[in-house]
């Protein structure tokens, strides 16, 4: 739900100077995250979830109600509670653009990305010896290495989404007998030594 996935611009919202800074902090990327795919939350619920306190739980949703990735949920909630959800399904950073005119910001947001991949993929490891033996056979990690020039890379990584999205159900569609939740990382890193030789030449 977070990264540069090819996503419909009606459902994303597109990373500008100012959200970049707001997402640059671990904790609001995963808060974030957690409204995206639970829905609306108290910052009590979110800050159990996380073990944080609410106190700074609140501090953060309100750093992101500021920078318009999520609001109040009006509908839910009293004087006393309150509910916030997320504005947007996805988030697209446009990493060219950023990459020299907020590195800093650019970085972290990336890390805090980086650091939400590998804690699912630790979690799904802890569980594997328990995973039904069904969803054993469609486990998967692996990775193989390409000598691509960028044009390809961006093309190989436009044709992986639009298989992504074959799989994607349309909003209301029933969910097939058996459906869980699969997460679907994909990394295109080109190697630093490879890419400052070339830029040498």
């Amino acid at each position: 739900m977070l990264g540069m996935t090819e996503i419909p611009a009606e459902k994303a919202v597109v990373l500008d100077a100012k959200g970049l800074r707001a997402l640059a902090h671990p904790v609001r990327v995963q808060l974030l995250g957690l409204l995206r795919l639970h829905g609306p939350a108290t910052a009590t619920q979110l800050a159990e979830r996380l073990g944080l306190n609410s106190g700074a739980t609140s501090y953060h949703l309100r750093q992101l109600a500021a920078a318009g990735f999520v609001a109040e949920d009006t509908e839910r909630g009293n004087a006393r509670e309150r509910w916030w959800r997320s504005v947007h399904e996805r988030t697209r950073l446009e990493i060219d653009e950023f990459a020299e005119r907020e590195p800093e910001a650019a970085l972290a947001y990336l890390q805090s990305i980086h650091n939400t991949y590998t804690l699912r993929s630790q979690q799904a490891l802890n569980g594997l010896q328990t995973m039904p033996r069904t969803w054993r056979e469609a486990f998967d990690m692996s990775d193989d290495a390409l000598r691509l020039t960028p044009a390809q890379a961006r093309e190989m990584r436009t044709e992986i989404w639009s298989v992504i999205d074959r799989y994607r159900r349309a909003d209301g569609a029933q969910e097939p007998r058996g459906a869980e939740r699969v997460w679907v990382n994909v990394h295109v890193l080109p190697e630093v030594e490879t890419t400052e030789q070339d830029a040498g030449n």
